[in-house]
């Protein structure tokens, strides 16, 4: 039994006398009663009452209605499992008295997601749709986080829009598929619930020596009818693909998969040059090519067809995003193109879904909008009252307020969430507002775009500049404009929330851990000890042979004797990193690994030893190229242009589930 419980015992416990006098409530005492309890995004509506319920040592979770009812209740018991330790029994029936209950029910008129909360003597979740069924249980289970103990009262809930979620740039850098699982359970742990794959793209040709041939370029998704085209630094199957969307699904979150053309497409013109333009550049398609339509068909035709196809959901993202504007007859080819696609896609029976680029591609050839969704973006590319007005239904994403691409030096690293908690909403586009609740827009989105590749940026990065946005973008969303907690109080208290029960993405090891001795090939209760902890350890040092681990986790590796020089070093991501440091052979020794999302720091013996700090690449001509190779990780640029510039992350969220093969004795282990 945890603190938590105990004390919610103890106040159930308290004497009779004390519930009398709680029972004549002052007005400061009943004001209390009436305040929202705090979750994300807010509850629209709370009638507080008296008290609080905390299930019995019996307690059930018990479903009535439909399938959707059984789902959420079992899931539900299996977070309340990880966030407490009780164990509830999932039943069909009728609750009684310190039970949970989800209940599916129609009600004409009922909004879609909309959910009844009722805590009482016992607790009662009502709606009429699995998501409705879901946002009740994650609004229990971030109460529960915060105490055992729920207030008793009355929530009505929905949401202001429809979509609700961010994109996440998989081509320019491989996003595991650990990582998107875990991802969709804090989502609709949140209320998020729309998560775009962007499956391709390429990085800069500056980056790469000004070489089409040499720049990063990826398709994340196995491919049968191109072999040879998937990626070889990371890659789904169809079928981790198709369990993802199920597991997203049964989180209330609906995966869209975007294949980008007919530019950012230079996976597919390095695969097969003959479609790439010679004028435009080789991350354009060329339109002009009939080739170029047959290699998209099949394509498309690989993922949508059959009557089990890989792309699950009712939408797919065909990207049209940055084409040349250059020449009419380009305009007009582009235009034709995206309209093709639309259609191509829609019969599969899916809702096609693309950037917005009209504005910028203005022509004559018409392009259809009925049913179509378009991603507003940038007021330039897309205005979003003209397309409001050619009958676009939009998803507010633009780029000046919601665009995070880590270390770039441009647009956002993190984004402004006190600004964007206290100003914005989805109606609020660019430059251009629309009215709250305007019937053509659909939601709001953000973005991780992952440009710079090669710049050194971990998933553990990302996570951290996506955690805080997830959940300020989850509150305007689901509030539009009406949040009403001060952004201080709201930021004070979001943190506590944590992720999805079960998932611990930001490396937090509550109360920190130590431990006396920690023996070679030994497992270990943590994964990793995220930015904000310091790992500390004494080694009784041996003789390590070079590429000598300390410690594993599943994306990261720390060296006690490096592969290449023998030195402490780690790598993760692809990346490696060393410290200008070699333990002795003999002796002891004490460490400490200081980690931030900044740097990443060694102490030896209590003193500072190095500091891995942001490092710039600055490039230079190809005639005046410098051998240049900072610290002495594997990964060097190819940059040849002196306008380009790179800041080369050494971040390390510090890895704990296994032990290496090391000689060494690693004795007081601490995490701080």
């Amino acid at each position: 039994m945890n603190t938590r419980q105990l004390t919610a015992i103890c106040r159930r416990m308290m004497p009779a006398v004390a519930l009398c006098a709680a029972l004549t409530l002052s007005p400061v005492a009943q004001a209390q009663v009436e305040q929202k309890p705090f979750v994300v995004p807010e509850l629209q509506t709370w009638r507080g009452g008296e008290g609080t319920f905390t299930p019995t040592s019996s307690a059930r979770v018990v479903y009535a209605g439909g399938n959707e009812a059984r789902i959420t209740a079992s899931r539900f018991a299996a977070s309340y499992k990880e966030l407490t330790g009780m164990e509830l029994a999932v039943v069909k029936g009728k609750p009684r008295q310190g039970d949970f209950a989800f209940v599916q029910r129609k009600k004409k008129g009922e909004a879609d997601e909309s959910y009844t909360l009722r805590i009482s003597s016992q607790v009662t979740a009502e709606a009429h749709d699995l998501r409705g069924l879901q946002w009740a249980a994650s609004t229990l289970l971030q109460l529960t986080r915060q105490d055992v103990a729920l207030p008793q009262g009355e929530a009505v809930d929905a949401p202001r829009y429809a979509m609700r979620g961010f994109m996440m740039d998989c081509g320019r850098k491989f996003i595991p598929m650990s990582y998107l699982r875990s991802l969709v359970k804090t989502m609709g742990y949140y209320k998020m619930n729309t998560l775009q794959v962007h499956l391709n793209d390429n990085g800069f040709r500056q980056f790469f020596g000004n070489d089409w041939s040499k720049t990063q370029s990826a398709f994340r998704l196995e491919c049968d009818t191109y072999p040879g085209l998937t990626a070889k630094d990371g890659s789904y199957t169809k079928s981790e693909f198709i369990a993802l969307q199920a597991l997203a699904d049964s989180c209330g979150v609906e995966i869209i998969p975007e294949i980008d053309i007919p530019a950012h497409s230079l996976a597919f013109t390095q695969y097969k040059p003959e479609i790439g333009s010679q004028e435009y550049g080789m991350d354009h398609l060329d339109l002009f090519k009939p080739e170029t339509y047959d290699f998209c068909d099949g394509l498309f035709r690989e993922y949508l067809e059959g009557k089990d196809p890989v792309f699950r959901g009712k939408r797919v993202h065909i990207g049209t995003d940055e084409y040349s504007n250059a020449k009419k007859e380009v305009v007009e080819k582009f235009r034709y193109f995206t309209d093709r696609y639309i259609r191509f896609v829609e019969q599969y029976g899916k809702q096609a879904v693309l950037w917005g680029s009209l504005t910028h591609a203005k022509g004559d050839t018409p392009v259809k909008s009925e049913g179509v969704l378009m991603h507003s973006w940038s007021n330039d590319y897309a205005n979003p009252l003209e397309m409001k007005e050619l009958g676009y239904r939009l998803i507010s994403i633009p780029d000046g307020y919601v665009y995070i691409v880590p270390a770039a030096g441009y647009y956002y690293d993190y984004l402004n969430c006190q600004y964007l908690y206290e100003h914005w909403t989805p109606a609020i586009v660019g430059r251009e507002k629309l009215e709250e609740g305007d019937p053509c827009l659909e939601g709001g989105m953000f973005a991780v775009w992952n440009d710079h590749c090669g710049n050194g940026i971990s998933v553990a990065d990302i996570h951290d500049r996506l955690f805080p946005a997830l959940q300020t973008m989850s509150a305007k969303c689901w509030s539009g404009a009406s949040v009403t907690l001060p952004y201080a109080q709201y930021d004070a208290r979001r943190a506590a929330l944590g992720e999805a029960p079960g998932e611990n993405e930001s490396g937090r090891v509550e109360g920190g851990y130590t431990q006396a001795e920690v023996k070679a090939g030994s497992i270990l209760p943590i994964e990793q000890a995220g930015y904000g902890h310091t790992v500390t350890f004494t080694v009784e040092a041996r003789p390590e042979e070079k590429g000598t681990e300390l410690f594993r986790s599943e994306r990261a590796v720390f060296y006690l004797s490096d592969p290449r020089t023998g030195k402490l070093g780690f790598a993760r991501d692809g990346y490696y990193n060393t410290f200008n440091y070699r333990l002795p052979s003999e002796g002891k020794v004490e460490i400490s690994i200081e980690c931030t999302n900044r740097n990443t720091t060694l102490y030896v013996d209590g003193k500072k030893r190095e500091v891995l700090n942001p490092i710039t690449l600055v490039a230079f001509q190809e005639k005046d190229l410098a051998d240049f190779q900072p610290g002495e990780h594997e990964w060097k640029p190819l940059m040849y242009n002196p306008r380009a510039k790179m800041y080369y992350q050494r971040t390390l969220s510090f890895p704990l589930r296994q032990a290496g093969q090391y000689k060494s004795r690693i004795l007081n282990l601490q995490v701080k």
